[in-house]
């Protein structure tokens, strides 16, 4: 298995990708309540500052600058998810079973397999999740915007300003 290595820069602005194991659901919209108290309680105990953020049905972005001194973003987006998965187990949801293929791993809704859940495992996020250092003003741009677009390019919204669950209100107040 490879070891990934993940940029250590201290007060750097990344942009992430966090996928839930199955990308057919829409949990993330149907509990963005729990979310937020997930994001609000690790931000007590690990500040860090919100760029831009958009949750989708299966998946969110977000942009986030570290304090100086602080390169630890990996801590944070782990205690994110496993405070959402806590909380909504909790609550009374399940993960729905999925079918394994004869090799142990996870067969997906598109045919194929998700190498991150192997047999016996179930989670509601997919293992990893992707993150780019932002470089400049440019790239910063480019990404919040990528954040508060990406609603309308899955055909979710018609403009950002319609799609609620999105740090484009707090930006861009009407």
């Amino acid at each position: 298995m490879p070891n990934y290595l993940r940029p250590e820069r201290n007060g750097a602005t990344v942009f992430f990708t966090v996928n839930l194991a199955d990308r057919t659901s829409n949990l993330l919209v149907q509990e963005v309540k729990t979310l937020r108290n997930a994001v609000t309680k690790t931000r007590a105990e690990r500040p860090f500052k919100i760029d831009a953020w958009v949750v989708l049905p299966d998946h969110m972005h977000c942009v986030w600058t570290l304090p100086e001194g602080d390169a630890d973003f990996s801590t944070r987006m782990g205690a994110i998810k496993a405070r959402f998965s806590m909380n909504v187990r909790r609550a009374g949801f399940t993960p729905p079973r999925v079918p394994i293929s004869a090799k142990g791993l996870q067969v997906m809704a598109s045919g194929g397999v998700n190498p991150a859940l192997r047999k016996g495992q179930v989670g509601l996020w997919q293992k990893r999740f992707w993150e780019h250092h932002i470089r400049d003003a440019a790239d910063y741009a480019a990404h919040v915007n990528y954040c508060w677009f990406n609603p309308v390019k899955h055909g979710l919204a018609k403009d950002p300003a319609d799609w609620p669950y999105s740090s484009y209100h707090r930006d861009n107040p009407t």
